[in-house]
């Protein structure tokens, strides 16, 4: 039996959450203040409530919460003077504000402060709050929930009074109904309907506010689909056909039996137990529209496996069998030039899952000399190194257990890398991976680490010096600090450092350096800092260093360390000027020291990474550059990423923050694909959407074929790979739920990503459903993906997009955790948060793919039963003739008795023998009744020559005669016979000998018919591919010319197979036939020479037998004697 999967979303919410207390609360900017405010959560969790005397109620969105934190007094006069109105001093502040920081998305973040009447307060609802925020589950709650939590925030929102206005109720349904309808709808539930009206929040039940939404929108699509399961003649679904519509319509065909049992008849009627209302229909098994329609919008139904949001995956692999949610350049809020940094992104980032995040690491310019992290010469504001790595320690493992990676783009000198090395080590204490572990060496071979073994462990990614290097130079510094000469440890020789450390160059560094006048120096970096592929490319020039400012630049640093934002004009001359300047290669032993399992190395190539064979070695590829290695060397590139990692960032002319797609490089298994986390696009929303899975914990295991050395896999494959079965997946759009609170028109498009082939973008979408927001229906036909080879790594977008264009709401499901059937999906805006009420009402259906022509085979294997019941096809053919089953009559089956047949036979056989037997016993019988005749009578005397004048003697004798001529002649017949049957036979052997030499020249007329058919085979092949091909083009049924291209590489790839087969099948063919004739000609040169010998034998023996018959026929008298000897017999 089916078992429900218990989907336990919801946290405790702690007593002091429910019970509620008083705080004064104030914004920032804008400024505001309220002050006694009474504060609470609700019991499932979904809203931070507050009111004050006379004001309306407020409500903050749990699931838009993105950290929980105490904060320092603040130093705003305004803000100090309210508190203190409230007889709170500046000293009294200490310890009792907590900050709650807020947001759709990760930049644009609003920041409320409340301040508790006490220290223990504000801690006991600090740590309470942090255990319910950061809830993924919840996020993903069904759409009844939804509409539960919708009525809950109705009635948080009261008003002066307390009450709910009947207003925000109108808002609600105002993007599909009118006013009036509304209205009418809440008069017929016995509420309040009038325009200024207000409504009790105890006489607002939840059930009340469920007929209400039935009423205004009701599911006439759910209803179609009732009707079409129970019939026309009843209004409710039995047990029976629930079962066949779960079965059937609710179950992917392509699961396994024992792990997911079919539905039965017990669990149908659990479910109508849990979801029909009506008592009396519960007790007789039946199910009501009402009861279905609320088992469709449960998360029993659920459009994903639930399962697949915990953490379900194997952790215990290497570091690099896994992707890993990455960023780039961390710290900036916008664009890359002139954009602003922050130190809050550090923070959102990680709390939102992310496990690899960039440090540009700069000198810092002011008198304190503290490192700074900025976008080199790209006028953005700076945020200081120390701040950054203090909100990840703060942060890094909220979310997520598994290892933090800390990418350092380091262009800092030797002193300030010595301080970079020790604020890691202090702020981060012993999360700092300082040394590796001692079951993973660093060796060539060994594998890196799994998840499991580095949890809650911070590592940094940076280069390190060769170990004699590090080991030499780390010596001289700690003997130099021992004496207290900093200055001189941290300025060694530059020659000196150079020589040592010249070998391997940094494996990265971002083209987005500004350079004003070309005032310009070599650094100690050489042109090999960067990959061959990114040589010559003037964008990307390498080992430059600028010296000079831009006069924007220095304007920026006297106006302070505000953003200074760039015209248009000044932007573009700034971008075609400038050049980057590669990561330092003077590193200090210091830090390389706490480098073990991310050591960054420059690429050298896929064959010399192979035979280094050194896992914790990795490179970083711009988008550029790792494309074209995809494009050259696709298959390296992914068993390169079985062994090591890799990193993937954006090239440096997406000055806007945009994003490439990350699906190529996941595609090959690159680990590290970072992304700008600030810009909420598509590229993004495929992260966000595929790293939910898997407990969002920000790592993903690849699939097996991506991580096994002895599988080889092709990135560009447009074939199955050997193991992994093809999909084809269909999605029906139906309908909408209150996509818009706005009367706008309405569309919706389906897209999949995934490998090359399975890609589909912009192809299906539904007709424009105009003014109606509410609950528009599409009932489009179903969006055919036909053949999804890869769906381990593919995933469906659905996208409701308005008139304008403009996006209303998304959603990204990775195929492996999809579930067929009809699915309420519930939507998310652009930063990947869940939208209170918006839903799509999809029909999936999930199969294997089948080849054209290749139906019946599968639906054999599917139900061999069926197909190998000899009688039961007999009788389905008698059925098509017109003869039914009633008029067959049971007869036995003889084939039992057949043995039983030669038996049988052998009794026939005998008889005839024993009726002669009988027939001469019964004449014997007959015989023995005659009277005997009486023979004593006298015989006259007779003599010999009376006996040799007799008749029957004279007719012996001349019998006699005739009998010798008779052998005689014969013997000569016989001789003669003889003699022409071994000419026969001679003159047989010369004719088989020509009819072989004949054979012979036509086996040679065939292997040169042979040659010609290969020719006209191939010819014939040419021209059935070329009208397939056209075929396919005139195929009105295709639609669009995706599918067409789709469709003739599908057919090309098949009619390769086929060719190959038939040349392979013809030269098979030619060879078996040659063996067979030179087999057949050995065998019968075998048998001439033994049936040869066997005439000789023959001939020689009836040769011998003729001469003694000869010799016994010569003599007369032997004759006479004989006849002689025959009357003595006769006589006596």
């Amino acid at each position: 039996m089916a078992k429900a999967y218990e989907f336990n979303w919801q946290r405790a919410v702690p007593d002091c959450l429910q019970e509620g207390a008083y705080f004064d609360r104030f914004d920032e900017d804008p400024f505001a203040f309220e002050s006694n405010c009474f504060f609470r959560v609700d019991a499932f969790g979904f809203f931070i409530t507050w009111k004050s005397e006379g004001k309306e109620g407020q409500v903050l969105e749990c699931s838009l919460i993105n950290s929980i934190r105490s904060t320092s007094v603040p130093k705003d006069p305004k803000i100090l003077s309210a508190l203190e109105a409230t007889g709170k001093t500046e000293s009294d502040l200490e310890g009792r504000i907590i900050c709650i920081c807020s947001g759709a998305d990760l930049v644009n973040l609003s920041f409320m402060y409340i301040v508790a009447q006490d220290i223990s307060i504000a801690k006991q609802w600090t740590d309470s709050l942090r255990s319910l925020i950061h809830n993924s589950r919840a996020n993903n709650v069904c759409p009844m929930t939804c509409l539960r939590k919708h009525w809950m925030r109705l009635s948080f929102l009261t008003n002066v009074n307390g009450k709910i206005p009947v207003r925000s109720i109108t808002r609600t349904f105002a993007s599909g109904k009118t006013e009036k309808v509304i209205f009418q709808a809440l008069k017929d539930l016995g509420l309040p309907s009038g325009k200024n009206d207000e409504l009790e929040p105890d006489a607002f039940t939840f059930e009340k506010f469920y007929s209400l939404s039935q009423k205004i929108c009701p599911r006439t699509d759910i209803e179609v689909l009732f009707k079409k399961l129970c019939g026309e003649k009843s209004d409710f679904l039995n047990t029976d056909q629930l079962v066949s519509f779960l079965n059937e319509n609710q179950r992917d065909p392509r699961l396994n039996e024992i792990l997911f049992p079919f539905y039965d008849s017990k669990r149908a009627r659990q479910i109508i137990e849990s979801y029909e209302t009506d008592e009396k229909l519960q007790k007789k098994g039946l199910m009501s529209c009402d009861g279905f329609s609320r088992y469709l919008m449960s998360d029993e139904n659920a459009p994903v496996f639930l399962d697949r949001l915990e953490l379900y995956q194997e952790m215990d692999q290497p570091l690099a069998h896994y992707f890993i949610s990455s960023s780039h350049n961390t710290y900036l809020t916008g664009r890359q030039f002139g954009g602003r940094s922050s130190v809050e992104m550090y923070r959102q980032v990680l709390l939102s899952g992310c496990r690899c995040v960039e440090l540009d690491c700069w000198d810092g310019k002011g008198e304190d000399q503290e490192p700074i992290i900025t976008h080199g010469k790209a006028m953005c504001t700076d945020v200081l190194f120390k701040d950054v790595i203090q909100a990840i320690e703060e942060t890094a493992f909220v979310s997520s257990e598994f290892p933090v990676i800390l990418s350092f783009e380091n262009h800092c000198s030797r002193h300030q890398q010595y301080k970079l090395a020790r604020y890691c080590e202090d702020i981060f204490g012993d999360t700092l991976l300082r040394q590796p572990l001692d079951d993973f060496p660093l060796e060539p071979g060994q594998p890196l680490p799994s998840p499991n073994d580095l949890k809650r462990k911070i590592l940094i990614k940076n280069r390190r010096l060769k170990p004699e290097v590090e080991k030499k130079q780390l010596e001289h510094f700690r003997k130099h600090m021992e004496a207290g000469d900093v200055n001189m440890s941290t300025n060694m020789s530059e020659d000196e450092n150079e020589e040592d450390a010249g070998c391997d160059l940094v494996d990265e560094a971002h083209p987005e350096r500004i350079c004003g006048r070309l005032v310009i120096s070599q650094t100690n970096s050489s042109e090999g800092d960067v990959p061959a592929a990114d040589k010559g490319n003037k964008d990307e020039v390498a080992g430059l260093e600028v010296l000079a400012q831009t006069p924007l630049e220095a304007t920026c640093q006297e106006n302070g360390k505000k953003a200074c934002e760039p015209g248009v004009a000044d932007e573009q001359a700034l971008i075609q000027s400038y050049t980057y300047v590669a990561a330092t290669t003077n590193i200090h032993p210091y830090l390389s020291n706490i480098i073990n399992y991310a050591q960054a190395v420059k690429f050298l190539g896929f064959e010399e990474a192979e035979e280094m064979n050194i896992h914790h070695n990795m490179s970083s590829f711009n988008e550029s550059v790792g494309l074209g290695y995809l494009r050259t060397n696709a298959i390296e590139f992914v068993n390169y990423n079985k062994r090591q990692m890799s990193r993937i960032y954006p090239k440096g002319g997406r000055v806007d923050s945009s994003n490439y797609m990350p699906q190529i490089f996941w595609n090959a298994g690159c680990q590290m694909v970072s992304l700008n986390f600030q810009t909420p696009d598509l590229a993004m929303q495929l992260n966000q959407g595929k790293f939910e899975y898997n407990g969002s914990c920000g790592y993903l295991l690849k699939p097996d074929f991506m991580r096994r050395p002895d599988r080889m896999f092709d990135p560009f494959s447009e074939t199955p790979v050997d193991g992994v079965i093809a999909a084809t997946c269909s999605v029906q759009v139906i309908s909408g739920q209150f996509l818009s609170d706005k009367k706008i028109g309405t569309y919706v498009e389906v897209d999949m990503y995934g490998l090359p082939t399975d890609t589909i973008r912009k192809e299906f979408r539904t007709r424009m459903v105009m003014n109606n927001g509410l609950n528009p229906v599409y009932n489009e036909e179903p969006f055919v993906f036909r053949k999804v080879i890869l769906p381990d790594l593919a995933v469906l977008r659905i996208a409701v997009y308005d008139d304008n264009n403009k996006l209303i709401g998304q959603r990204i499901l990775p195929l492996d955790g999809l579930q067929a059937g009809y699915r309420h999906i519930s939507l998310r805006n652009e930063g990947n948060k869940p939208l209170s009420l918006p839903t799509v009402f999809c029909n999936i259906v999930l199969k294997t793919y089948v080849p054209d022509g290749f139906g019946a085979i599968v639906d054999a294997l599917s139900d061999p039963k069926k197909f190998l019941s000899i009688c039961e096809k007999r009788t389905d053919q008698m059925r098509a003739m017109g003869i039914e089953t009633w008029e067959i009559a049971d007869v036995p089956n003889d084939s039992c008795k057949r043995s039983k047949k030669g038996k049988a036979n052998q009794v026939k056989s005998l008889s005839p023998q024993r009726s002669l037997e009988t027939r001469s016993t019964s004449s014997g019988q007959n015989a023995s009744t005659f009277p005997k005749k009486d023979t004593d009578t006298t015989m006259p005397q007779v003599t010999v020559e009376d006996l040799k004048q007799m008749k029957e003697y004279l007719k012996l004798a001349k019998k006699q005669v005739k009998e010798l001529n008779a052998l005689k002649k014969k013997q000569t017949k016989a001789h003669t016979a003889l003699q022409r049957s071994h000419c026969t036979q001679m003159d047989k052997i010369v004719v088989q000998h020509e009819k072989e030499k004949r054979v012979l020249e036509k086996q040679l007329e065939k292997n040169k018919k042979k040659v010609r058919q290969c020719k006209e085979m191939r010819a014939n092949q040419a021209k059935s591919s070329m009208a397939n091909g056209r075929a396919i083009s005139q195929d009105k049924s295709i639609k669009n010319k995706a599918e067409r291209e789709r469709r003739v590489r599908e057919l090309n790839s098949n009619n390769t197979r086929k060719f190959l087969t038939e040349r392979k099948r013809l030269a098979m063919g030619q060879s078996k036939e040659i063996e067979q004739l030179q087999t057949a000609q050995h065998e019968q040169l075998e048998k001439l020479d033994k049936y040869i010998a066997e005439l000789l034998k023959s001939h020689h023996s009836k040769s011998q037998h003729q001469g003694q018959c000869n010799t016994a026929h010569e003599g007369d008298a032997g004759l006479i004697t004989s006849h002689s000897d025959a009357l003595t017999c006769l006589t006596t």
